[in-house]
């Protein structure tokens, strides 16, 4: 049966839409394959340490020349390396957080993009279908007054994609604060619009990768 690795890192448990959209995702993924395997990694309940030195030169050192300090640290980021690997898909929420990613999300790219694994020329992921659910307060899409200041599909779009060699596929909700910021409030019915269209969305992406997977 067929691994999802699903990701969430909003630092907001109750009302994330992020979180409601990946949930959408996840559902029909195990309507699906209701004895399949799912890996969650929810990044604000269980964040990633940030990657230290120990863990960086780990990287670039044989295993019998690490040290223990090394050896410790790298066995996080063999941990985390091998549950992308063993992936058939990869769901990731990535809420923008001041114009990008939360520091969560970006300290566990840090752990498993390795030079000479899991990126490079012949990255060990390579191929994995991954659906981004990139969900943001306001609207940064083309055309946009802030479409400048998009740094979160722009950058997961080269890391994922370039760096990874991931078959990358965004969801993206916009205007999730227009019913709590006043300044907002005249996009509501945007808002709405968005989260519906972004929730059947993340549903269909579900069950055509599971379809796929099923073949």
């Amino acid at each position: 049966m067929p691994t999802l690795l699903h990701i969430d890192s909003s630092a907001i448990t109750d009302g994330s839409v992020s979180r409601e959209v990946t949930a959408a995702f996840r559902a029909a993924w195990e309507a699906e394959h209701p004895g399949g395997t799912v890996i969650h990694r929810d990044l604000a309940a269980e964040p990633v340490p940030h990657l230290d030195a120990h863990g960086i030169t780990a990287g670039y050192a044989p295993a019998e020349a690490r040290d223990a300090e090394q050896a410790a640290a790298f066995a996080l980021r063999e941990q985390l390396i091998a549950e992308l690997e063993s992936a058939d898909a990869v769901l990731i929420g990535a809420p923008m957080y001041n114009f990008t990613i939360p520091s969560t999300l970006k300290a566990w790219l840090d752990h498993v993009i390795l030079m000479g694994r899991t990126a490079g020329e012949s990255p060990s992921a390579k191929g994995t279908p991954v659906t981004v659910v990139a969900s943001r307060g306001g609207s940064y899409g083309p055309g946009a007054p802030r479409e400048p200041f998009e740094f979160v599909t722009t950058y997961l779009e080269k890391v994922l994609g370039g760096g990874l060699g991931l078959e990358v596929d965004f969801v993206v909700p916009e205007f999730t604060l227009a019913a709590s910021v006043p300044a907002l409030a005249e996009f509501v019915p945007a808002a709405a619009e968005s989260r519906a269209r972004a929730l059947e969305l993340a549903a269909r992406r579900g069950k055509e990768l599971a379809a796929r997977f099923a073949a």
